[in-house]
């Protein structure tokens, strides 16, 4: 089972501020152990949404949108993709995260990703697996 921990962005993560040096540590220290695990699939901080942008789709039509987006607390800042064995393991190894913001308020987000083995069998399933892209490795 694979899980998305999402980190929520924060004024200062939409700012471009850097995390201090306690903080890398603790999450170095984190992503140490999923790796020592064997449950570490990625992980990455995502700069500003001010260097992004969205692609909306209306009418047939695709208009480009550039950010910064306003709504910060929607934003995503970072994100640890983690593979285990069921949903408790997942939500232990996500218990221990560390605050990603310091002494602020936070807030993380954990959901389960599809498998391939979700969806009816079907051709496209099956151009999706000759790329590797959908499922989850042995574990």
């Amino acid at each position: 089972m694979r899980f998305m921990i999402i980190v929520k962005a924060s004024a200062d993560s939409e700012a471009g501020a850097m995390p201090d040096e306690t903080l890398l540590d603790a999450m170095a220290k984190y992503h140490e152990d999923l790796a020592q695990a064997g449950v570490l699939l990625d992980g990455s901080g995502l700069q500003p949404s001010a260097k992004g942008w969205r692609i909306r789709y209306a009418g047939g039509k695709r208009t480009v949108i550039d950010g910064p987006f306003a709504e910060t607390k929607e934003l995503i800042a970072g994100y640890t993709l983690i593979q285990t064995r069921s949903r408790e393991e997942a939500l232990e190894w996500t218990r221990r995260f560390p605050a990603p913001h310091g002494d602020g308020e936070a807030e993380i987000e954990v959901r389960q990703m599809f498998e391939l083995d979700d969806f009816t069998p079907s051709a496209s399933i099956d151009r999706f697996r000759t790329m590797g892209i959908g499922e989850a490795g042995p574990r």
